[in-house]
């Protein structure tokens, strides 16, 4: 037995409180969406954790009403139990989610849904993560998520200097595995040539803002993982997701489908095009940008209809955690940290479901 220095709690990990979602993550998540989700089909997905895909799942019994996009979209899951999923649980969107793991909190919400969670007779959720990871690797439509730093041609990593940050199981998630798998829409609308030889690929979209808190950049012109792996005598950068896996990159500017590009120039280009004032995003002019626009390789909200005055917090099917929180309003597990602007503002959602949560009607 380790005696620790100090005490230690299972905390929840993928929990965000709606109440730091800012317009830019709604903006963003209205792209995705309407530019990636119903343009490609998606129907089995796994998200990354953050405020941007957290947004994306509060605005699919809301905006993806408004769309018509039920039953088309977001219908399989692998991904661990986000309590911002349970608007779109209990609105008829998710048929299906395995997980990787559990979320504190989150139990009884899960007892309570066995339609939707893998559960044993008990009740208690059977998550697998070697089976979840299989799944994510090999069988969804896509993976999207966000990180730290982005190159000119969409490499990713998490680690800068003086910040070693964890990848999760991006790498894993965010790549194509490549080999013969089931043809899904979203897969074979990955081809881009007419090949009878061709395959489809798995989408995997980074999705970040073009600047990072403090005024840092997001895009850079070489990562900062670069300089660590010399330091530190690694043979490999430490790379998240490498580029030529990336098919869309997705920011408050816009989408590049990066899986369109027909050269490693266009590729850069298509990059910049929705880098904003970043320098690599101020490397390209605005005349190739309006080509790419027009070809239809890049777009701007604009360009989907989208006018960035409706991304607004009124959209989300919920506002705060009391907006998904049924029961008493003393929960100590899940309200002893909740203030604004802490990020682990934690839930209770123990009985959301049974209690009544209900959400609010979408903007007219």
């Amino acid at each position: 037995m380790v005696v620790a220095d100090k005490p230690f709690f299972i905390e929840p990990l993928f929990t965000r409180d709606p109440r730091l979602i800012k317009q830019e993550h709604i903006l963003m998540a209205m792209m995705a969406i309407k530019g990636i989700y119903a343009e490609h089909q998606v129907q089995s997905l796994n998200h990354g954790i953050g405020f941007n895909t957290a947004a994306i799942e509060l605005l699919l019994p809301t905006y993806g009403e408004q769309l018509g996009l039920k039953g088309k979209i977001c219908k399989h899951w692998t991904l661990n139990p986000h309590p911002t999923l349970i608007p779109a649980i209990e609105s008829g969107w998710v048929e299906s989610v395995h997980c990787f793991g559990g979320e504190l909190g989150m139990e009884e919400y899960i007892r309570a849904r066995p339609d939707i969670f893998f559960t044993g007779p008990d009740g208690s959720m059977r998550s697998n993560r070697a089976f979840c990871q299989l799944a994510g690797q090999y069988a969804v439509d896509m993976f999207i998520g966000s990180t730290l730093q982005v190159d000119g041609l969409a490499n990713s990593s998490t680690v800068t200097r003086g910040r070693l940050s964890g990848f999760g199981g991006a790498p894993n998630m965010g790549h194509d595995p490549h080999g013969r798998r089931h043809a899904t829409p979203a897969w074979l609308n990955m081809i881009t040539e007419p090949d009878p030889m061709q395959r489809g690929k798995k989408l995997v979209v980074q999705m970040v803002e073009t600047f990072q808190a403090g005024v840092k950049p997001t895009f850079v012109e070489t990562l900062d993982a670069v300089e660590v792996a010399k330091t530190s005598g690694m043979p490999l950068a430490p790379v998240m997701i490498y580029g030529d896996d990336v098919t869309h990159v997705l920011t408050e500017e816009g989408i590049a489908y990066l899986y369109r590009a027909e050269s490693l120039e266009e590729r850069r280009a298509m990059v910049a095009a929705v880098a904003g004032i970043t320098d690599i995003g101020l490397g390209v002019d605005a005349k190739r940008v309006a080509a790419l626009r027009q070809s239809g390789k890049v777009v701007y909200p604009e360009d989907l209809g989208i006018r960035r005055s409706d991304a607004t917090r009124s959209l989300l099917a919920a506002g705060s955690i009391a907006d998904w929180w049924s029961g008493p309003t003393d929960c100590t597990t899940h309200r002893q940290n909740s203030g604004a602007g802490n990020e682990k503002s934690l839930p209770c959602t123990q009985k959301a479901a049974s209690a009544g949560w209900r959400i609010p009607p979408a903007p007219v």
